[in-house]
């Protein structure tokens, strides 16, 4: 038997075992796995789904979010497309190498430009491999913890000698004279000239050598791929292209199982969040702007996934056995909740959507966070805090435990009364909020707001003692029957009313409102103040007769910024005011959080090392001259007065909410 006969054999049982191991394990876990979640609807707008693939996969868009690895992961990406033609070359050559030594594929072998793009890319990969070895073991990023990084090495290993490999095969056959377009392959060539002065024997053997490398580590690699953090580049297509395309603001319903509502098992998620799971990257984006994790909390959102994704496959093959096993047993008998997620991990989350925002794979993680704590609340597994909060939620709509007659308290300073849009009609239905309403830190704000829309000559009402929570943090909590209860008595109040357009100075209730209420009659137009009165700008009906001279910086609530994009409409109304605005480094979608969205405003705060609002003043007073730390939540009042005391800077900043800047300028 010939060498190449031979070599056409061994080919093919390789690509045999390799391609049966791939096949079987991606079965295993996106068939067999995944088929035991629950359904995931309907997926409509296919023409957005598609142009997410061209935007986010084939450009990369949001890996470009941190520039230096985006650029490095685009060229390792691109690279890896553009050179699997030659990986094809590789293997259909073995196959074909016991009749026809040197087979060339058409096109892909012998077309020039082709040739000369795949010999520029081997090298930019390489390039890019060298760069991410170098962050990984020396750099060594705090996101990276707790990743599995000595896989990660491995694949960049494995991708580096993939280029080599090709590289010195092709300098080779250069050398050799079998290589049709041998000018086409500059970068190949030089790699050649090493081994020019060898006899043709020894540089023949170097050739094979490099052949059954650069083949035999891409079939290690196609086997080590399921189960894996590079499980994504299988995952990702699908997992872009089937994302959540429902406003950010937007939660599904609470999943029920025979009564138990929430999730306690992994089989109750929906077979598109298993997918989530799978297609993990374990970058550490996410886990670098969670804001739990800064402070010190146990949440970190790249490990959550982790742990679903273990528990998933851990689950899947205990179920695949036989019933009577006793290790299988011992597994499925292992609470998700409690054990492989700790009730800590999530009531962590303050929900901001840091992460989902961060995740260049449109990866969900509230979504699921939210889910499990469901399942905790029918448990009763939460702080006492919170548990009072609830409470008072539950008896008076309000997390103060105040009567429904003292919601409308604060109006009693004002000279005109505010009118009760129950009784008449009105152009816009002012939805308060409970800590607008309550909190004496916020008194202040809420009286200025209703002055100046009355200055202004707005056609407004409140519903008096009508008004509810409207939900948002409740829902988030995971209380999804005290959500839907405080849902059905605002809507009760609203439908009594008559108006054009909702508006409030709250963006959880804003959230809420805009995306998860069920109004019916009419969708009606729900806007944030700061909308508002960028809209009175515009149509020249706000003009300011005095102009500020201050330096404010700005912080974007989470429920106005990441979740429902409200960025310019505020920073215009400041600008307008005089003032001069200065960013914070984490400004926009990158804004820090308070602290105490999900609830988190409720619960003790547990052992941190520094609250959320901390770190954003210590950032805010970074700024030189800034004398005012603008908001636009009641509830980012109350964190950052509390955090300017607590860190020590009452006499270098002041926190105004943007009406009082909108009063103090009329």
């Amino acid at each position: 038997m010939t060498y190449e006969t031979l070599k056409s054999i061994l080919v093919l049982l390789a690509l045999l075992i390799a391609g049966g191991i791939f096949a079987y394990r991606v079965y295993q876990l996106l068939w067999v796995n995944m088929r035991r979640g629950e359904a995931s609807g309907q997926f409509g707008q296919w023409i957005e789904r598609i142009r997410g693939l061209f935007v986010f996969v084939a450009g990369q868009l949001r890996l470009f979010r941190v520039p230096l690895p985006g650029i490095s992961h685009f060229f390792i990406f691109w690279g890896f497309l553009v050179l699997s033609l030659t990986i094809m070359q590789a293997m259909i050559e073995g196959l074909v190498t016991f009749a026809e030594p040197h087979f060339t594929l058409p096109i892909i072998g012998t077309f020039g430009p082709l040739a000369l793009l795949q010999d520029f890319f081997a090298v930019f990969v390489t390039i890019a491999v060298m760069y991410a070895l170098y962050v990984r073991v020396s750099v060594d990023p705090e996101r990276y913890k707790g990743s599995h990084k000595s896989q990660g090495v491995m694949v960049l290993l494995f991708i580096f000698t993939i280029m080599l490999s090709l590289l010195v095969m092709n300098g080779i056959r250069i050398n050799q004279g079998v290589d049709p377009i041998s000018q086409w392959r500059p970068i190949s060539k030089i790699v050649g000239s090493i081994f020019v002065g060898l006899a043709e024997g020894p540089q023949r053997a170097i050739e094979e050598i490099a052949y059954w490398i650069h083949l035999g580590v891409v079939l290690i690699f196609l086997t080590e791929l399921p189960g894996g953090k590079h499980f994504h580049v299988v995952t990702s297509v699908p997992a872009v292209l089937l994302r959540n395309l429902e406003p950010r603001g937007w939660l599904p319903a609470a999943p029920e199982f025979n009564g138990d509502v929430g999730v306690s098992v992994v089989e109750r998620f929906r077979w598109r969040q298993m997918l989530d799971y799978y297609t993990c990257t374990e970058c550490g984006r996410c886990q670098d702007v969670c804001p739990a994790y800064t402070s010190g909390l146990p949440l970190s959102p790249k490990l959550l996934m982790m742990g679903l994704r273990d528990n998933l496959m851990e689950r899947g093959k205990a179920l695949s056995v036989a019933q009577g096993d006793e290790a299988a047993k011992a597994i499925l008998a292992k609470p998700l909740v409690g054990d492989v997620i700790t009730d800590e991990i999530l009531w962590s989350c303050t929900t901001c959507y840091a992460c989902d925002q961060e995740c260049p794979l449109f990866i969900e993680h509230v979504t699921p966070i939210v889910d499990m704590r469901r399942h905790l609340i029918i448990e009763g597994r939460m702080d006492e805090m919170l548990q009072d909060a609830l409470d008072k939620l539950g008896r008076y709509g309000n997390s103060f435990g105040q009567s429904d007659r003292a919601r409308a308290k604060w109006t009693v300073g004002l000279e005109t009364k505010i009118k009760d849009a129950r009784k008449e009609p009105v152009e816009y239905l002012w939805f308060v909020g409970d800590y607008a309403s309550y909190n004496a830190s916020c008194k202040d704000s809420t009286l200025r707001t209703a002055s100046v829309f009355q200055n202004l000559g707005l056609d407004f009402g409140i519903m008096y003692d009508g008004e509810r929570n409207a939900g948002n943090d409740i829902r988030r909590v995971g209380e999804e029957g005290l959500f839907e209860m405080l849902v059905e008595d605002n809507l009760a109040s609203i439908a009594r009313c008559n108006f054009q357009k909702i508006v409030t100075t709250d963006p959880h209730s804003y959230n809420t409102l805009k995306n998860e209420y069920p109004f019916k009659n009419g969708n009606h137009k729900v806007l944030h103040y700061a909308e508002l009165l960028d809209e009175l700008l515009s149509t020249g009906k706000l003009k300011f007769s005095k102009k500020l001279d201050y330096t404010v910086t700005y912080h974007d609530p989470c429920y106005l910024g990441r979740y429902n994009d409200v960025y310019d409409a505020p920073r215009r109304v400041i600008e307008a005011t005089g003032c001069s605005l200065i960013e914070m480094q984490n400004h926009g979608d990158r804004a820090l959080c308070c602290g105490a969205g999900g609830g988190r405003i409720w619960m003790d705060e547990g052992s941190v090392k520094e609250r959320p609002s901390e770190t954003r003043i210590h950032e805010a007073v970074k700024i030189p001259g800034v004398q005012y730390f603008v908001v636009a939540c009641p509830k980012d009042t109350s964190m950052y007065q509390d955090a300017i005391k607590t860190t020590g800077y009452e006499d270098r900043l002041v926190v105004k909410d943007l009406i009082d800047l909108v009063h103090e300028a009329l």
